[in-house]
């Protein structure tokens, strides 16, 4: 539909089924692919080249005149690919003599302000938030994301023109991650899971106040390891804490809390960076020397809230009760026993503790976790871990965009976000703690692994025979609903659950340790599987990896609803 009010010069090509709202202004030398909508307002200058199923909203300019100097009115274009989200007062400008072109690929959000200078080439899926401006002559390759901090500190270290020293300011955390998670283990089987929480909060203020005080790249990718490896620490030792301070009857529900606190907090870290880019960008569409000298530093330092309370806290909290009774410190063990189940339930446990204590009496090391009996629930670990990575569900959030412009809708709308990956992902972590010790943990398993593997291998159908539309958007709902609610936080209460006592930090941090490889992994070679197989071979393998989970779950996880962590490692390890 093209509306009366709109101006389209009579030179300009316009595809099939392309909708043009009132007071858009489209220029002769103007090619627009199928199924394109121009929004109210939006001006496409000569030269611009756009593809199929793209959407430009109110008041973009795409392909303006570069505001390069050197600039002296040589004809040249603006090549924009299929299936883009232009948002609100966008700006591309056109290439010069140097390039001849700017181009954007394919599947990319173009956030609200964003201006792509001159001879750019921007790859595709790729995110670029809000009031983001790119100089002539950049280059960026394909899923990178650009927003946040990001955005700031890059210029500042002048990292702009290094795709190798970007990565390491952004996979640098990950280093520390990893180490923490794998040492972790066998500090909190020896120092006790208290010592450990406040090490890793120590960290996480540490890394804060260092990484946004700096002014050295060097000291500023120090810094950023010291804060994954905090990360490791909190995401191995905070479950195995909740489970063995936690009755049976409510253990599920508590650690499920862990993975609600995730969600929450990356939704506020998101909402805060916001704030504080609005803050010092409000009223310009480039970045101000002030802004890249602040923005990002105010961005760390506001994970000293979070951190300072987590630190403060970390000092209140009791010791682990079941490490304490493993360290020979009953007493202490039973008074906290005492204020979490009564007196009956203090007694119960540590008598099942001094029993198995008694059984098995040698010293924890890594060689213990290669005993029979161990051994058998180390694998159920680690195949766990590595499967809530490899169940893909990164598919669905790297085809969200895709799929949703397919359906007609602006998946780069904030609500639409939010309603779809944040609310979903809140909502269905609510359910998973209301049923986890209901349902169980195995029934919830269950659910995960063969609803995604059904709902993939639907998707990777509907690709194949070139299905969009509404279906394509309720699966992509149905999908995020089914991992929030079974395999993102189960696979955490079942991880704290099934490891002995005396090993339980060290198995705990090595099944850690394979999910974050796992997930490097499959970061990585997400684009390359893409590339070779399509998007329904990939729904399809994915599809294939959730069967086989169903079938490991079947095989080898028994329920562990409504059992003590003693009975447990009675039954487990047997």
């Amino acid at each position: 539909m093209i509306s009366n009010l709109a101006y389209i010069h009579p030179d300009a090509k316009i595809g099939n089924n392309v909708t043009v709202e009132p007071f858009a202004y489209i220029a002769g030398d103007v090619v627009i692919g199928d199924g394109c909508w121009i929004g109210p307002g939006a001006v496409i200058h000569d030269g611009a080249r756009i593809g199929k199923g793209c959407r430009i909203h109110t008041a973009a300019s795409v392909s303006c005149l570069p505001q390069d100097l050197k600039f002296a009115g040589e004809v040249t274009t603006a090549e924009i690919g299929d299936y883009n989200d232009i948002r609100e007062y966008v700006t591309i400008s056109r290439g010069t003599a140097s390039r001849g072109k700017t181009v954007v690929g394919d599947h990319n959000l173009l956030m609200a302000y964003v201006h792509i200078a001159h001879d750019d080439v921007v790859g595709s899926n790729c995110v670029i938030a809000n009031r983001v401006s790119l100089a002539g002559e950049v280059e960026i390759g394909d899923w990178v994301v650009i927003g946040g901090a990001k955005i700031f500190y890059e210029p500042f270290f002048n990292l702009e023109g290094s795709a190798a020293l970007r990565g390491w300011a952004m996979s640098s955390a990950l280093i520390g991650c990893l180490v923490g998670a794998l040492l972790s283990g066998a500090w909190s089987d020896r120092y006790g899971r208290k010592k450990m929480l406040i090490a890793a909060s120590f960290l996480f203020v540490a890394s804060a106040v260092g990484t946004g005080a700096v002014d050295s790249f060097f000291w500023f990718v120090v810094y950023r390891i010291v804060g994954g490896f905090g990360i490791g620490i909190a995401s191995n030792v905070s479950p195995v804490y909740i489970a063995e301070v936690s009755p049976a009857s409510v253990r599920g529900k508590f650690v499920s809390l862990n993975q609600l606190t995730i969600v929450l907090g990356i939704l506020m870290a998101q909402l805060a960076n916001w704030q504080i880019g609005e803050y010092f960008t409000a009223g310009s569409e480039t970045l101000s020397v002030e802004s890249i000298e602040w923005a990002w530093r105010w961005m760390f330092w506001a994970e000293l809230v979070p951190a300072g309370l987590f630190f403060a806290l970390s000092f209140v909290i009791p010791e682990s009760p079941r490490w304490l009774a493993t360290a020979g410190r009953s007493d202490e063990a039973g008074k906290i026993l005492v204020r979490v189940g009564g007196t009956d339930y203090a007694g119960q446990t540590l008598s099942e503790l001094g029993q198995l204590n008694e059984d098995k009496k040698e010293k924890a090391n890594w060689g213990a976790l290669l005993q029979p009996g161990v051994r058998s629930v180390l694998v159920i670990g680690i195949v766990l871990a590595v499967f809530q990575q490899w169940c893909g569900i990164n598919v669905i959030f790297n085809y969200a965009q895709e799929i949703f412009s397919a359906a007609g809708y602006a998946v780069s709308d904030v609500l639409m976000n939010i309603v779809v990956t944040g609310v979903t992902n809140v909502i269905f972590t609510f359910v998973a703690i209301y049923t986890v010790d209901k349902w169980g943990r195995r029934t919830l398993m269950f659910v995960g692994s063969a609803g995604l593997s059904v709902i993939y291998f639907i998707l990777g159908t509907c690709y194949f025979l070139g299905v969009s539309g509404w279906p394509m958007l309720l699966l992509v709902v149905l999908a995020i609903a089914c991992y929030a609610m079974s395999l993102a936080p189960v696979v955490w209460v079942v991880l704290s659950e099934i490891f002995p006592v005396r090993i339980r930090g060290m198995a705990m941090a090595l099944s850690t340790f394979f999910l974050w490889v796992a997930c490097f992994l499959l970061t990585y070679t997400f684009p390359i599987l893409n590339e070779a197989v399509g998007a329904s071979g990939t729904f399809w393998l994915y599809a294939g990896i959730c069967l086989a989970g169903f079938l490991f779950i079947r095989a080898k996880l028994p329920e562990t609803k409504g059992k003590t962590l003693e009975e447990l490692e009675k039954e487990l390890t047997k």
